[in-house]
């Protein structure tokens, strides 16, 4: 592999480094958006606890509330429903709550999707890129009217390696990305059917 990257010549060191973004973006995302982490299904019997248990009209209140927090991102969304509950046991003024803390929590699914996306797009191009490059070399190599055989095979190494290098890249980052896609949207409805869940547990003669 190495060698590759010696043939490939300095274009390809950059081509490296993205690769390397992009590994690190995709286990990382890929760790992070498990439903365990993001939105585990006891939270929301968790909230129904704290509800049915009376605690948000006592002084442990806060302490319980700021443990369903913790718990993940799903559990900050139940805590501030019922946060907002304990103000004020409207309907709208709890959706509204829920929904403000739902966009902070997409924020936080949506992490580095940008940069994945923008890895799979520039990646061709930085392979495009080494390819004109090896080109340049190959003309180099036939400037004096006799063709440098080294040159030219060193060229035509740069040529062909930096776009294989290239797609190697973008092929893997466009494929995780969609996977990633589809791990947030399917967190994004759990969430949304919990927050759902708990509003008509907490307004069961409004909904």
């Amino acid at each position: 592999m190495y060698e590759m990257i010696l043939a490939a010549g300095w274009p390809a060191w950059p081509l490296l480094l993205t690769s390397i973004l992009a590994l690190a973006i995709l286990l990382e995302r890929f760790w992070f958006l498990q439903q365990k982490k993001v939105s585990p299904p006891h939270l929301i019997k968790a909230a129904s606890q704290v509800y049915d248990s009376g605690l948000l009209n006592q002084s442990q209140s806060a302490a319980a509330l700021q443990s369903l927090s913790d718990a993940a991102l799903l559990g900050r969304i139940l805590a501030s429903g019922l946060e907002a509950y304990q103000k004020k046991p409207s309907a709208d003024f709890v959706t509204t709550a829920m929904q403000e803390t739902a966009q902070d929590v997409a924020y936080y699914l949506e992490r580095y999707m940008g940069a994945l996306a923008t890895i799979a797009t520039i990646a061709p191009l930085m392979g495009l890129f080494g390819t004109v490059v090896g080109m340049i070399e190959i003309f180099g190599s036939q400037q004096s009217g006799v063709a440098n055989p080294q040159q030219l095979a060193h060229g035509i190494s740069i040529a062909l390696y930096n776009t294989a290098f290239g797609l190697l890249i973008a092929i893997p980052a466009y494929a995780g990305w969609r996977i990633l896609r589809s791990m947030i949207d399917a967190r994004q409805r759990e969430c949304e059917q919990a927050a759902k869940a708990l509003l008509e547990e907490l307004f069961p003669a409004s909904l």
